[in-house]
C-alpha cells in the first residue's frame, strides 16, 4: 500500500476485487475519495502525503480509497483512467467530482468540502476565522501569531499569506509583508492579488501628506490632481473608501488621461483589495462604467 503517514483508519488500499465492496456501497454511508496512483508517478509521491493529510484531518468525514492503477488495470480502464495521479470522488455510489494533477492542501480542503458540506471544520478554517476575526478587530499581534501558525501546517495557504500579509501592512511592516509576497505560490489568485494591490497602496501611502493638508490644497486648487490623487490614498488607508473613490472619479471625469490613466489604476487596485462582490465595489465600478462609457 503506498502510504506515506502513519497508520489511519480513514486511509485504505484497494484491489480490483475489493472496488464494488469499499468503494461503491461504502460510498453511500460515507463519501469515498479514490486516488489512483502508480509506483512509477513521481507527481503521485507529492500528492500523496497532501490528500492523506487532510483526509486525517476529516477525522472520517471521507474515506480515502488508493488505487494502484498497475494492480487494478480493470478498474483504471473502466474508469477511463488516462493519466495520474487522478482523484475521483464517489457519492451513493457514483463519481461526484474529480481532479487530476498534484493540488495543494488548500485546494484539496476546499474540494472535500464540496462534496462533503456537512464536514466539522478543519483546524485551518477555524484558524482563519480567528485570525481574520482578530485583524478586522485591530489585534494585530494575535493575529500575526494565528496566520503565522496557519502558514507552520500549509505554507501554501493563500488566505493564510494573504492574511499575514494585510497583517504585516497594518503593523507598518511593509519590507517583511513583502518578503511573504514573494514567497505566494499563485500570485494570480484573488486573495494574493488583493493583498499585492494592499500592499503597493500601502507603499503608495508612506510618503503623502496628512488628509487635513490634501483637503486645504484640493479646496484651493479643483484641478490639483495630484493632491486629489494623494487625498484618496489617505482616505482609504482610514477606511474612508466612498471618499476615497469619489475623488479619483472626480480626476477620471475632469481628465481621464491624467498621469497615464493613473486615477482609474488606483481606483482597480481598490478594486482588487476589497474583492469583486464587496457592495463598493459594486457601487464604484458602476460609477466608473458610466464616466467611461458614457
Amino acid at each position: 500500500m503506498y502510504q506515506t503517514g502513519e497508520p489511519s483508519l480513514h486511509i485504505i488500499d484497494v484491489d480490483t476485487a475489493e472496488f464494488a465492496v469499499q468503494v461503491i456501497e461504502k460510498s453511500s454511508q460515507v463519501p469515498v475519495i479514490v486516488d489512483f496512483w502508480a509506483p512509477w508517478c513521481e507527481p503521485c509521491k507529492t500528492l500523496g502525503p497532501i490528500i492523506e493529510k487532510v483526509v486525517n484531518e476529516a477525522s472520517g468525514t471521507v474515506i480515502l480509497a488508493k488505487v494502484n492503477i498497475d494492480d487494478a488495470q480493470e478498474i483504471a480502464a473502466q474508469m477511463k483512467i488516462r493519466s495520474v495521479p487522478t482523484v475521483v470522488a464517489f457519492i451513493d455510489g457514483r463519481p461526484a467530482d474529480a481532479f487530476t494533477g498534484v493540488k495543494t492542501e488548500s485546494e484539496i480542503r476546499d474540494f472535500i468540502k464540496k462534496i462533503a458540506p456537512d464536514i466539522v471544520p478543519f483546524e485551518v478554517d477555524t484558524m482563519l476565522e480567528f485570525a481574520n476575526g482578530a485583524l478586522a478587530e485591530g489585534n494585530l499581534e494575535e493575529a500575526g501569531e494565528v496566520f503565522s501558525q496557519v502558514l507552520q501546517l500549509d505554507t501554501e495557504n493563500e488566505a493564510g499569506i494573504s492574511g499575514m500579509i494585510l497583517t504585516l501592512i497594518k503593523l507598518g511592516d511593509l519590507e517583511n509583508a513583502r518578503h511573504v509576497l514573494s514567497g505566494a505560490p499563485n500570485p494570480e489568485s484573488p486573495a494574493i492579488e488583493a493583498a499585492k494591490a494592499a500592499l503597493e497602496t500601502a507603499f503608495q501611502i508612506k510618503d503623502i501628506g496628512d488628509i487635513d493638508t490634501l483637503r486645504a490644497s484640493v479646496d484651493k486648487n479643483d484641478e490639483d490632481y495630484q493632491a486629489r490623487f494623494d487625498l484618496a490614498l489617505a482616505l482609504w488607508a482610514t477606511e474612508k473608501r466612498k471618499e476615497a473613490a469619489d475623488q479619483l472619479l472626480y480626476i477620471i471625469a475632469a481628465d481621464k488621461e491624467w498621469e497615464d490613466d493613473g486615477a482609474r489604476k488606483q481606483l482597480v487596485k481598490f478594486f482588487e483589495e476589497a474583492g469583486p462582490m464587496d457592495p463598493f465595489t459594486i457601487t464604484a465600478r458602476r460609477k466608473l462604467s458610466s464616466l467611461l462609457f458614457c
